[in-house]
């Protein structure tokens, strides 16, 4: 199985999870910040797993770039998942968190999301990631249900 793990990161904690991720998936896994990400990386993948911190809301501008530049049918029955960073706080879930709207905009080009958005937590708005998040994202990425093609 080939992965590509396309994130973007402002203070580090983004990419720790990416990281962390990619590492907990098996076969061959690519890891690419969304600024250097292309349509091309998308080629002979079996799973796109987009990660971001949430900012206002949503995703930074380099992830919704990412996702905006992807040709259409580029994700076309492809299966994908989306997480994010985030606060636990309730007037930040208030404005709601970019891995659902990745998700959704991932979900409206017509990707297969084989799991639902997930959110780590970090402790103040640079971090670090609170204590468990690393582990609880090596699970996340374990129990993807991949091979539902």
């Amino acid at each position: 199985m080939q992965t590509l793990v396309v994130y973007d990161s402002i203070y580090g904690n983004t990419e720790q999870i990416a990281r962390v991720i990619a590492d907990a998936i098996s076969g061959e896994v690519k890891l690419l910040h969304a600024a250097k990400a292309t349509p091309a990386d998308l080629d002979n993948i079996d799973l796109l797993i987009v990660g971001a911190p949430t900012q206002g809301g949503r995703a930074t501008q380099a992830a919704q770039d990412f996702l905006n530049g992807l040709p259409q049918g580029a994700v076309k029955g492809l299966n994908v998942a989306s997480f994010d960073t985030r606060l636990s706080t309730k007037f930040v879930g208030i404005f709601g968190y970019a891995a659902g709207r990745m998700a959704k905009q991932l979900k409206e080009a017509s990707a297969r999301l084989i799991a639902p958005p997930e959110g780590f937590y970090v402790k103040g708005s640079k971090g670090p990631m609170k204590d468990g998040e690393a582990e609880r994202a090596a699970d996340w990425a374990k129990e993807l249900p991949v091979d539902n093609r």
